[in-house]
């Protein structure tokens, strides 16, 4: 027997499994592409400053990438280990995606991986140039087939259900993989990647600055990340605005949760900033608002009107009832033919004039087997239950939102002052850089919790309920492994704190070139070395 502790121990594994992993995974993304520009520099200039950076910059990537990999492999394994029949009910089209991620994309990666590290000394500058580019290709393209697969959980398009099988079937592998919510949610997290990486370079280049240390080398880093990352934050603010387009079309309920919208507003709809949320009595208790700008995101009109909690959830109790008929005759259906008997043509034509709701109709299983038995008590508690909590949702959306905004401003400081040439006069602007390096992380961090908090009650939205799709396993495994999962997951991240702390303390000195600070080397070195070597400090001869 299911039971609500075990799907939520459930849940919170692959939560912690998830969260953790997309720590690394941000920027693994971003750090490809800015080594593809600092390599297409050297590429066309030959000045050997633009291959130390792509080097240096390459051994952090690598560090993040190894853990990065680490860490994804065992949230694969726990779709056959915890979440076995929803691996059976949507197998055939959440499967495909995965594969050929795993055809197309990982491996042509992890192959460009090695041949960027090892393959300096042995291939032309154009040769390892085409392998930092499929790399960063294969990251992008590894980052698409996994977000085509989780677009398909928000918006479970291009598939229907099968009765005689019992599961969702494809019947448009363009549907899936066009699919809008797909392609925004795409678009939108790896311009979040380009961002992490532009603020990590960017600010640790800040900290070379500051300590008066490689200036040159910090210079031209920063001057990359500043240009990169003014044009990442603005791409992922309007793709950000895209997908709450698209979110009003395909999750109007997760929508509503995020603006804490309970009552349907004449069009076009107020943009909550702030409100303090009464859960209890489900209302605002007062808010800080601006007038037409949610309806304007989330319909592109002026004369559309974005629903209220109160309104969705009288429609979700018209397909809740309309479910249960679904059910019901499935129920029916399936006796019938592990019995042999013929199933009426009637019974499957009223089915198909039904099924479009079947998933809500599985909400009451939750709470009955036997659907015809549904209570309204039990009606009214899986109408309560389509609705995520709205304060989490509400309050973690906007923690997103406030620090794009401070890194649209930080990039567009840096930017402007960068064109200028007077950027490392600005000590507080460096100082700003290098204390803004974890707000990437938190705000990416912040907007999976609102993308997969607020799809619940569904693992697939509006078909199959998550409380459905659990394994029937012993909650003390579930503990053991999700304890095993956090010790291990927190042991890696303090490797990959410790690693990456000690290489960017170390600098661009740990390529071993004799030319940085604190580097020891002849003095025939010094004298032959680029003459921007000259302004780095704590060279002795």
């Amino acid at each position: 027997m299911i039971t609500e502790h075990l799907v939520d121990i459930s849940r919170l594994q692959f939560a912690v499994t998830a969260l953790f992993h997309f720590l690394f995974v941000p920027l693994t993304l971003g750090m490809t592409w800015m080594l593809v520009i600092m390599e297409a520099v050297y590429l066309t200039t030959g000045k050997e400053i633009w291959k130390d950076m792509t080097r240096f910059w390459g051994k952090l990537f690598g560090i993040n990438f190894v853990l990065g990999v680490t860490t994804g492999i065992t949230m694969e394994f726990q779709f056959g280990t915890n979440w076995a029949y929803y691996s059976h009910y949507v197998g055939d089209v959440f499967g495909a995606p995965l594969a050929i991620e795993g055809l197309m994309a990982f491996f042509l990666e992890s192959t460009m991986v090695g041949l960027f590290f090892f393959g300096w000394e042995r291939m032309s500058r154009l040769q390892h140039f085409t392998t930092t580019l499929l790399m960063a290709l294969g990251t992008s393209l590894s980052a698409l087939w996994i977000l085509v697969a989780n677009g398909w959980m928000q918006n479970p398009v291009g598939a229907e259900f099968n009765y005689e099988t019992m599961r969702m079937e494809m019947t448009s592998f363009a549907q899936i993989f066009l699919n809008p919510d797909a392609q925004n949610k795409f678009l939108h997290t790896v311009s979040a990647g380009y961002v992490t990486g532009a603020m990590f370079v960017l600010g640790v280049s800040a900290w070379y600055l500051l300590k008066g240390r490689d200036i040159e080398f910090a210079k031209r880093s920063f001057h990359v990340a500043s240009a990169f990352g003014f044009a990442a934050i603005c791409s992922v603010i309007v793709l950000g605005d895209e997908s709450g387009y698209s979110i009003g079309h395909a999750q109007q309920t997760k929508l509503a949760a995020i603006e804490a919208m309970w009552e349907t507003e004449p069009a076009p709809a107020s943009f909550n900033i702030i409100a303090g949320i009464n859960e209890a009595e489900q209302k605002n208790d007062w808010s800080v608002h601006v007038p037409y700008v949610m309806g304007i995101i989330g319909t592109r009109s002026l004369d559309k009107q974005i629903l209220g909690i109160h309104d969705i959830k009288k429609i979700n109790e018209e397909k809740i009832r309309n479910g249960i008929t679904a059910v019901s005759l499935l129920d029916t259906m399936r006796a019938q033919k592990e019995q042999g008997v013929a199933i009426d043509p009637a019974m499957i034509a009223q089915f198909d004039a039904h099924k479009e709701d079947l998933g809500f109709g599985l909400l009451i299983k939750k709470y009955t087997n036997d659907v015809t038995k549904a209570t309204p008590e039990m009606i009214a508690q899986a109408v309560d239950d389509s609705v995520p909590a709205v304060t989490p949702m509400f309050w973690t959306f906007r923690v997103m939102v406030g620090m794009g905004m401070l890194m649209l401003l930080l990039f567009s400081l840096c930017l402007f002052f960068t064109i200028k040439g007077n950027f490392m006069q600005k000590k507080w602007l460096l100082k700003f850089a290098v204390l803004m390096i974890p707000a990437p992380w938190i705000a990416i961090e912040s907007g999976w919790f609102v993308a997969e908090y607020g799809r619940q009650p569904w693992t697939v939205y509006g078909v199959l309920p998550t409380h459905l799709s659990v394994s029937n396993i012993n909650v003390n495994s579930v503990l053991m492994s999700l304890a095993g999962f956090v010790a291990f997951y927190t042991i890696l991240a303090i490797v990959e704190m410790y690693l990456m702390v000690k290489y960017v303390k170390i600098g661009p000195a740990s390529l071993g070139t004799g030319k940085y600070y604190g580097e020891k080397t002849s003095p025939h070195l010094i004298n032959t070395t680029d003459a921007h070597t000259s302004q780095n400090k704590g060279v002795s001869p």
